[in-house]
């Protein structure tokens, strides 16, 4: 099995290394950084509004793209954390703890540096983790009927709910209006139609690329605009003996790695996600290192542990959406989007049916995660240059960009005015501290989730007890229900432990 995987990464390589191919990477690298300098942006939102350019691509190409976008975001949001003190990425602020007073004691060139090389690091040891264990999970997955299927789903929900440092119920509203949303339409199993209200373009229903780019694009640039962002920071320039010497440096730090490489992938695998990794990766280094007490002050372990975690969370959220066909982020859940458009599903048979496409992609992440480091080491004086545009002149090219990305789904002017509702929609919601990953995955799997329940039942006559009927599904629907009620547990625990610390 493991020579075989070998064999078919191997050929993913030939395929990986068109020159094509290679020349995406760079550009989506670049694209990415651009967008991870830009407060407020995000992976997500990049890899969102840039998705229609790669409709004339070949699917294989078109994800080697975005993916190079999503690491290049994950890079870039170290350099205005850095340089700036604004993290560029959620994901970034636990790296301006120590990143920018380095900057500002004239280390900017160490700490990103040490970013950059940790950031390769997380995410390298995240992708040696899919490519071992993706067509294990995914054999596996061959035996799930709808049953199985539809527990797999109710998991990644309740993760959502109980895991994500979100309130639980504002999570659970947010998932309720992306459940909404996916609704919309034609029941294919009864031929009905709900909640069109008689409007003919909603038949179909909404377009997920309509939705993401008002929710994500137009939503975050509304906001970033209200905020009204000034840029200031320290300048950087990274030259061949710095970067050797931070090199040298870093192997000291070989166990903080270590542990914040095995944060980063269960929260990725989990839909934690990358935000709190970096927050748990850095907790926890600064609590162990002996140098914990200069943590804040311009530490470098201080810039290592949340990069190394956020790049490795970041990258492992690609394993449940390959292998299972559920996102462990919002950038994997807009990426799964793009895979059902170009007509590939996700899951386990797509290991089965479309191994080279499978196999390219991971191939082409170990490429792009080499000419990522490579080209945000040689360029960061060119991307921190951005910052010094006026974000008001930014700002209307991206909603622009977004306009055209909307129109050139189905070449309609209808599908504009709902990404302008969609991004007043995603305003609101961020205004109010509603979060987005819940809806963006409601509104991806809810179609899947409501079929497999549905056929479910059917199967069973109708019998809720179908989803407890063997030892695999109960299990899964059992960590679903753990997972979902988890802050009632730990609530619990606490009261627990309260109880007992008190004298009798």
């Amino acid at each position: 099995m493991i020579a075989e995987n070998f064999t078919f990464l191997y050929h993913g390589f030939g395929i990986a290394s068109d020159p094509f191919n290679i020349l995406l990477m760079a550009i989506g690298i670049l694209l990415g950084v651009i967008i991870g300098v830009l407060p407020g942006l995000g992976g997500a939102n990049g890899v969102a509004i840039l998705l229609p350019l790669t409709f004339s691509m070949s699917p294989t190409s078109a994800i080697i793209l975005l993916t190079c976008i999503y690491w290049g975001a994950l890079f870039g949001g170290a350099i205005t954390s850095v340089l700036f003190n604004i993290p560029g990425e959620p994901w970034s602020v636990a790296t301006t703890f120590d990143g920018h007073p380095m900057a500002r004691s004239g280390r900017a060139g160490e700490a990103l540096t040490a970013a950059f090389t940790s950031s390769f690091v997380g995410a390298f040891f995240a992708i040696v983790m899919i490519t071992l264990i993706a067509p294990l999970v995914a054999q596996f997955a061959l035996q799930f009927g709808p049953a199985e299927k539809f527990a797999v789903y109710f998991l990644a929900f309740a993760s959502f709910v109980g895991m994500s440092k979100e309130p639980p119920a504002k999570t659970i509203v947010s998932m309720m209006i992306g459940f909404a949303l996916a609704a919309v339409g034609l029941d294919m199993v009864t031929g009905q139609l709900r909640l069109t209200f008689g409007i003919t373009e909603l038949l179909n229903g909404f377009d997920f690329l309509i939705a993401v780019i008002g929710l994500f694009g137009i939503g975050e640039i509304l906001l970033t605009m209200e905020e009204g962002l000034e840029f200031r920071g320290k300048a950087a320039k990274i030259d061949p003996k710095v970067v050797w010497k931070t090199w040298k440096t870093l192997p000291r730090y070989w166990m903080t790695s270590l542990r914040s490489c095995i944060i980063g992938c269960w929260m990725g695998i989990t839909p934690a996600g990358a935000t709190p990794a970096s927050f748990m990766a850095y907790g926890i280094a600064k609590r162990v290192s002996k140098n914990g007490k200069n943590f804040g002050n311009g530490e470098i372990e201080g810039v290592v542990a949340p990069e190394t975690a956020a790049h490795a969370a970041g990258t492992a959220a690609m394993l449940p959406m390959l292998a299972l066909g559920v996102p462990g982020s919002p950038t994997a859940a807009v990426l799964l989007g793009g895979l059902l458009i170009w007509g590939l599903q996700p899951g386990p048979m797509l290991f089965v049916e479309q191994a080279e496409f499978v196999w390219g992609l991971i191939a082409s992440m170990y490429l792009g995660n080499i000419v990522g480091l490579i080209l945000v080491l040689t360029t960061v004086p060119l991307f921190a240059s951005i910052l010094r545009i006026p974000f008001s002149i930014i700002a209307p090219v991206i909603l622009v960009i977004c306009a055209i990305g909307a129109y050139t789904v189905n070449n309609n002017v209808f599908d504009v005015i709902m990404m302008m509702v969609f991004g007043v929609l995603g305003y609101l919601l961020k205004k109010t501290n509603y979060p987005l990953a819940p809806l963006v995955l409601a509104i991806v799997l809810g179609d899947s989730a409501e079929e497999a329940f549905r056929q479910a039942l059917l199967s069973s006559g109708g019998a809720v007890s179908v989803f407890w009927s063997n030892g695999l599904v109960s299990s899964i629907m059992g960590l679903g229900l753990i997972a979902g009620l988890w802050p009632l547990i730990g609530l619990a625990f606490s009261k627990l432990r309260g109880t007992s610390a008190q004298p009798a």
